[in-house]
């Protein structure tokens, strides 16, 4: 009975992983294709990667998007990291559930309804100061506001995991509160601020709907570019863009996994105040 249990489990996962990934692969495959479009493939050919290098504003844009996705992650991550420590340091239980409540409503609304309500409120701000168009600043202030959730819930587990005592013995041996901070919090956090990291650049990087109503003043980003470019037909130029992107993704899992298992041996050694 274990045994047929086991093979339904995994047929079911192939199932699962081949229902995500196929699609993704049928478009890769297409990016070689010597043809112009996914009707039929007539032989190999890297052509569409020749076009995609060829199409400077479409690689000012992939760059923007990726500078976009590291300011705001590396901004979000410093600020969601510093609030998971008060949040868990609030010694009320009420306040404490107030902020964990105000944290999460970003995370369940709806991103049309965020988009919107930064819409006004940079429209606001703009009549009011004068100097505020939509641009760069507007969608990286933007980014980082839905970014700071999702590192204040990767961060605050491993906070709550964190042995306080570790912490009340550094100050008992004379620790300042920055040594505490460097010498035993810190790395304590550092599996989980690395996530958190890597959560924030990948929402920033695929992110349409907020950005879409922020956007302004020639800046765009890659998701707003191709919806715009797909309305007029899918070329396979998009194609080739996406298999680059889902390549740099793949390299961006595979660093933070040896990131997260090297953080997790040199936790595993412990740490002290120096």
């Amino acid at each position: 009975m274990k045994k047929s249990r086991f093979k339904w489990s995994n047929l079911y996962l192939i199932l699962v992983f081949c229902f995500l990934y196929i699609p993704i692969f049928y478009l890769m495959f297409y990016a070689f294709n010597a043809g112009s479009t996914m009707n039929k493939f007539t032989g190999f050919s890297l052509a569409h990667f020749g076009e995609l290098f060829a199409d400077t504003r479409l690689i000012i844009i992939l760059l923007n998007t990726f500078i976009l996705a590291f300011l705001s992650a590396l901004i979000a991550t410093l600020i969601g990291t510093f609030g998971a420590l008060f949040i868990y340091y609030v010694k009320q239980n009420r306040s404490k559930t107030l902020l964990l409540s105000l944290n999460n409503i970003l995370m369940v609304s709806p991103d049309v309804i965020i988009g919107a309500s930064f819409l006004i409120l940079f429209t606001t701000l703009g009549t009011a100061v004068g100097s505020l168009n939509l641009g760069f600043i507007t969608v990286l202030l933007s980014h980082i506001a839905f970014s700071i959730p999702i590192v204040v819930l990767m961060v605050l587990p491993k906070m709550q995991e964190m042995n306080d005592s570790m912490v009340d013995a550094a100050r008992d041996l004379g620790a300042s509160n920055f040594q505490v901070l460097k010498d035993i919090v810190l790395p304590v956090l550092s599996p989980g601020i690395i996530a958190g990291y890597f959560m924030a650049f990948t929402y920033s990087l695929d992110d349409f709907a907020v950005t879409f109503f922020v956007t302004g003043n020639g800046f765009t980003t890659l998701a707003v570019e191709i919806y715009s470019r797909a309305r007029r037909g899918v070329s396979l130029e998009i194609n080739a863009l996406s298999t680059l992107v889902f390549l740099m993704a793949l390299i961006l899992v595979i660093g933070y996994y040896y990131i997260s298992q090297d953080t997790g041996k040199n936790n595993s050694k412990g740490g002290g105040v120096k």
